[in-house]
């Protein structure tokens, strides 16, 4: 037996444990062996009380009706009478069936007794079936004499199983007493019998030896009784004979028993009736004050028995309780200090030290000397382990806190490169705005839109360094911006735009607290859905309204996922951990856990019926508005939207084969860049003196038209007319004759102004 891995406690109980269970065994068992019949006896009260009585009454009973029911069926007379009895007969029913569900009984009842008490509640069932026969007069006499007669059977068996107690005496009396009952209940059949021969006028066939067999049954019965009963009790039996009833109710009995039996029985029936009346009282009361007097002697028994107990249990448990009590005070303190260690050790590392590190991770102060405090086991072996574990747990805590003060530190690093990476990205977007409102080259456009292109996927990387900071974007709107173009603007923030097909999508706004985060998530997703899937297939994005928000569909035609990396995402998504520096490779899913997290945006990925990943994105209805006319970005900038642009210019200079879904995107906000722009509304000329064009009071007029036919566009017109600047008017030119190039340029603006006006009027 390897003992080397038992806890403390079990090696210093297994001392004492082997000499301390074989006494406590010898002590149980002798207990045993006298707490059991001592029980058995105190029960014997119970059983007198919810089986004895109730039972006795229940046999009277039957025995009443048993004759009236004979009687009627001899003379079919004395209906009202049997049916009065009966209801007396179903009282005592109701009241012995409601003494058998007590549990008293139950625990006091063993087997024997509750087999037969569950076949004398059987027997009582058919008594209803019995009765019906003897209304409907298809029982004969002997039938309803047998019918009530093997209930009462049953009835004195279950009194019979009653002399089971552990004293012999007692058991003897019992069950001579109950031969008592039975030679009582033989008589009563005699009786039943003769009513019946008597009103029917004469014995049926063979009812007369049938008396004559009761009526000695119950002489040898009463006599085998008598004999068990004790001396004392036999005489007051033997004087109860000699009363004049009973003298006088034997010699009617042996005058029956020696007629012929033909004809009427020859006996004086009022004598006879008064004679049984008094016998059956008399003996019923006999009977029922010897099984008290039976249950009454029981108690001393028991008494006497738990004396005994006492005496020789007392001995052998102060014996168990003394080595107990030794081994308790040899080895408690042992046991206390050895057992406080560990628990303040698993305190530590359980709870307090991942609550520090959980309190350090938000930014809290932590107290070294408050969180690991010294502990006080003695001078001991055992007390210079509890030193040793101090200094372990100081050097955890304080190992903690560097690491969150490491922590920080890095997220510090992170939002201060961010916040740089960021301010340069904003001055170099909107140098490149300017920059393509001024430039007129097609090819230099396109250029210039690419650089774009690129400069706000490095944003929204820069972005992701925030995220992972732990602090918020700085983009926003004021007002909400149509879906449409927050996932076109989410669109053009990866490098594969071109691939992403953007189905149909309801008209819906967002709120603008949300655009730029929802942005963000949805460019990461649809980036993640581009990466992983073949270069020539599409990524189809979707949006519709749902009773709980709007829900954007984001499917790839990808290989997928599997189940467990699935499960794994998805967990990660509704429950977003703290950002790991080990773990880079899901950075994208991270970020969009932080942002969904922010703004109660649920992202669930599932597989696609492509066989890719289908990612749905809830935006919650608190952040889904009616669509506006227009929308104002906070940090608005003429910056236009790159998606448009690209699909409207190809990398050559030349016009697009087709639209791209994106270049439907209007000019007058940009959800592409976070920071859009107003359209430019050309205005009517200022009223004079004014000294600017569009000032305060200038109202729309029509834009000017270019030597292309072509609507041209007039710097500074929509700008306020405290920043104009004075600009000189623009030198007539009159038409000339257009190169390629001029050709080239009007058809491209020509495109780009189509698929506008199909917007604005869809």
């Amino acid at each position: 037996m390897k003992t080397g891995n038992w806890p403390i406690r079990s090696k210093l109980v297994a001392l004492v444990v082997m000499p301390i269970a074989a006494l406590l065994v010898l002590w149980i068992f002798s207990t045993s062996l006298v707490v059991g019949p001592a029980l058995k006896l105190l029960t014997a009260q119970t059983l007198f009380e919810d089986v004895g009585r109730p039972g006795e009454r229940l046999v009277a009973e039957l025995q009443r009706e048993r004759r009236l029911s004979v009687v009627y069926l001899a003379s079919r007379a004395g209906l009202p009478e049997l049916r009065a009895q009966r209801v007396r007969t179903d009282d005592a029913v109701v009241d012995f069936r409601r003494r058998l569900a007590d549990e008293d009984l139950r625990d006091a009842a063993d087997d024997l007794l509750e087999g037969r008490l569950d076949q004398l509640v059987t027997g009582l069932e058919a008594l209803p079936a019995g009765r019906a026969a003897i209304d409907q007069q298809t029982m004969d006499r002997a039938g309803a004499l047998g019918l009530y007669s093997g209930i009462v059977a049953v009835a004195f068996g279950a009194f019979n199983a009653t002399a089971t107690l552990p004293d012999e005496g007692i058991n003897r009396q019992v069950r001579a007493l109950t031969a008592l009952g039975q030679a009582r209940e033989l008589l009563g059949q005699a009786d039943a019998l003769l009513a019946g021969a008597i009103t029917g006028g004469g014995y049926a066939s063979g009812e007369h030896a049938q008396l004559v067999q009761i009526i000695g049954s119950q002489k040898f019965l009463t006599a085998s009784a008598v004999a068990e009963l004790p001396a004392e009790d036999r005489a007051a039996y033997q004087r109860l004979t000699e009363a004049d009833a009973f003298v006088q109710l034997r010699s009617m009995q042996e005058t029956l028993v020696g007629a012929d039996g033909r004809g009427v029985p020859k006996v004086d029936v009022p004598l006879w009736q008064a004679s049984y009346d008094t016998v059956q009282q008399q003996l019923r009361e006999f009977e029922l004050g010897e099984a008290q007097g039976v249950a009454d002697r029981t108690m001393p028994v028991a008494v006497g028995i738990l004396v005994r107990l006492a005496a020789t249990g007392l001995l052998g448990l102060v014996a168990v309780v003394g080595s107990v009590v030794v081994a308790l005070r040899v080895g408690r303190s042992l046991v206390h200090r050895l057992t406080g260690l560990r628990t303040v050790a698993f305190e530590l590392a359980e709870q307090r030290l991942p609550a520090v590190v959980a309190r350090l991770r938000q930014g809290a102060e932590v107290d070294l000397a408050r969180e690991a405090p010294p502990l006080e086991y003695g001078s001991d072996e055992i007390g210079q382990v509890a030193h040793a574990f101090s200094a372990v747990q100081s050097t955890a805590v304080r190992s903690a806190i560097d690491e969150a003060t490491l922590r920080r530190g890095l997220n510090e690093v992170f939002l201060n490169i961010a916040r740089r990476s960021q301010t340069l990205l904003h001055r170099q977007l909107a140098l490149l705005d300017r920059m393509e409102h001024r430039v007129e080259d097609p090819d230099e456009l396109a250029d210039l839109f690419r650089v774009d292109h690129l400069a706000t996927r490095m944003r929204r990387h820069a972005e992701d360094l925030v995220i992972l900071a732990g602090a918020a974007p700085g983009r926003g709107w004021r007002n909400p911006v149509p879906m449409i173009d927050v996932i076109r603007g989410a669109v053009s923030e990866i490098e594969d735009y071109a691939r992403v097909d953007v189905a149909s999508v309801q008209d819906a706004a967002t709120a603008g607290r949300a655009v730029g985060d929802v942005i963000h998530l949805l460019a990461e997703l649809i980036e993640n859905a581009a990466v992983f899937s073949p270069p020539e297939t599409q990524v189809r994005v979707s949006g519709e309204l749902v009773p709980n928000g709007y829900a954007v569909e984001i499917t790839d035609r990808g290989l997928g996922m599997s189940a467990e990396a699935l499960t794994a995402a998805n967990q990660r998504l509704a429950e977003p951990p703290d950002f790991d520096p080990a773990n880079t490779a899901r950075l994208g899913l991270f970020v969009v856990a932080r942002l969904g997290a922010r703004h109660g945006v649920k992202v669930q990925l599932r597989p696609s019926a492509y066989g890719g990943i289908t990612a749905v994105v809830l935006i919650p209805t608190g952040l889904v508005v009616p669509t506006p006319d227009t929308g104002e970005p906070v940090d608005g900038g003429p910056t236009p939207v790159v998606g448009a642009q690209v699909a409207r210019i190809g990398p050559t200079g030349r016009p697009a084969g087709r639209l791209s879904r994106l270049s439907t995107v209007p000019r007058q906000r940009s959800a592409r860049s976070g920071r859009g722009r107003s359209a430019p509304t050309p205005l009517r000329p200022a009223p004079a003196g004014t000294g600017v064009e569009g000032g305060p009071s200038a109202v729309p007029a029509d834009p000017p038209i270019g030597p292309d036919g072509l609507p041209r566009r007039i710097r500074q017109r929509s700008m306020s007319p405290k920043l104009l600047a004075p600009v000189d008017p623009e030198p007539s030119r009159e038409p000339a004759t257009r190169t390629p190039e001029q050709t080239r340029a009007a058809m491209s603006a020509l495109q780009a102004g189509t698929a506008r006006g199909r917007q604005d009027s869809g």
